[in-house]
């Protein structure tokens, strides 16, 4: 998750590299943050979710929800498309296309998931390679954001003297020395974003090896620019987990139970089957190691179910998801409840599972 500043220096890195001026520049801008108003999208399917079926929901949110479809493949070329057929300019549809792109890798490659390949597949994917907070990903790209500044500055009368020739020479979108520079702060980022991927590949295969077991290479987190967080089913009852590095492989391990249950319960196998088959049926699908505690109060089985690793990541809010499922023993309904990144919790609908 790249912040929406450093997208836009994208976009606008891309335009200057493109040659692009005035108009063409600030579309290819704004086309490099348009997925993510998909955060319009996503309220109004927040307030439409409550009186749809479950089939109707599930649908909707692939279309609507936040880093789902306008985070996809299809939806680059759609609008691609769109550029072309209303342009009909090559270079100001591939530099579109470009900025569209950027967004949508430089989201796949750090830490959120999304359905890149929708409509064709709804399973959620992602790298998970690159650092949210890489320095160089987040804040190289606001270089041109300042050198616009910089030049706003300038047509205002207020950038004068012997820095005003050096901005002449540096930034002018006329001088081919510019466009040049552009390009290759481009190449730079995609290079370095290009190395993570690979680099990943050989630590998890290092620490597969070293453990005997397959680690997840899309399920295991970066939380610094170099060490991550893995994960794996140890047994039938715990997950190990693994701070890991490229420096130094394996730095910390520690056991998850994967259940839990406070007090006498001697069905709560079958209630957390049952909260299982619930969560499993919402598309969301935020928990990889699901873990679940259980327990009782006049007549009511509560289960909790979180994800194994959110008490070892401090500030990261992706596994900060807990989903409490509370079955009447009598009656056999339920209620669900959702409290997320840590944020009050929030009764579910009754079309939120299936």
């Amino acid at each position: 998750m790249v912040n929406t500043l450093s997208h836009l220096g994208i976009g606008l890195l891309i335009a200057l590299a493109f040659g692009l001026k005035g108009k063409g520049r600030w579309t290819v801008m704004l086309l490099s943050i348009l997925p993510d108003l998909d955060y319009l999208t996503y309220s109004a399917f927040t307030l439409l979710s409550g009186s749809l079926s479950h089939e109707a929901r599930n649908q909707l949110f692939y279309l609507l929800g936040h880093r789902e479809f306008s985070h996809s493949i299809f939806f680059a070329l759609m609008v691609m498309l769109l550029v072309w057929l209303k342009t009909k300019n090559k270079r100001f549809t591939a530099a579109a296309f470009a900025a569209i792109s950027s967004h949508i890798f430089l989201d796949y490659t750090t830490s959120a998931k999304m359905r890149i390949l929708y409509p064709l597949v709804t399973d959620a994917s992602v790298l998970r390679s690159t650092y949210s907070f890489d320095p160089l990903v987040n804040i190289l790209p606001l270089l041109p954001l300042i050198l616009l500044a910089a030049e706003y500055l300038k047509s205002r009368g207020k950038w004068n003297g012997k820095w005003n020739r050096d901005f002449d020479n540096f930034s002018s979108l006329a001088n081919p020395k510019g466009k040049k520079f552009y390009a290759s702060v481009l190449v730079v980022l995609l290079v370095w974003v290009m190395l993570f991927p690979a680099a990943k590949i050989f630590l998890i295969d290092h620490i597969s090896k070293a453990e005997g077991a397959e680690i997840s290479y899309k399920e295991t987190y970066p939380i610094s620019p170099t060490r991550f967080l893995a994960a794996y089913s140890y047994n039938d009852t715990h997950y190990k987990l693994m701070e890991v590095s490229y420096l130094s492989g394996t730095e910390k391990s520690f056991y998850v139970e994967k259940v839990s249950v406070n007090g006498d319960i001697p069905d709560a196998a079958a209630y957390v089957e049952r909260a299982a088959k619930l969560y499993n049926t919402n598309p969301s699908q935020e928990i990889d190691y699901p873990v679940y505690t259980v327990s009782e109060e006049k007549g009511k089985v509560t289960v909790l179910l979180s994800d194994a690793r959110s008490p070892y990541v401090e500030n990261w809010p992706y596994f900060d998801v807990v989903y409490r499922f509370v079955f009447d023993r009598e009656s056999g309904d339920y209620e669900a409840y959702l409290s997320k990144y840590g944020r009050k919790e929030t009764k579910l609908g009754e079309n939120r599972f299936e």
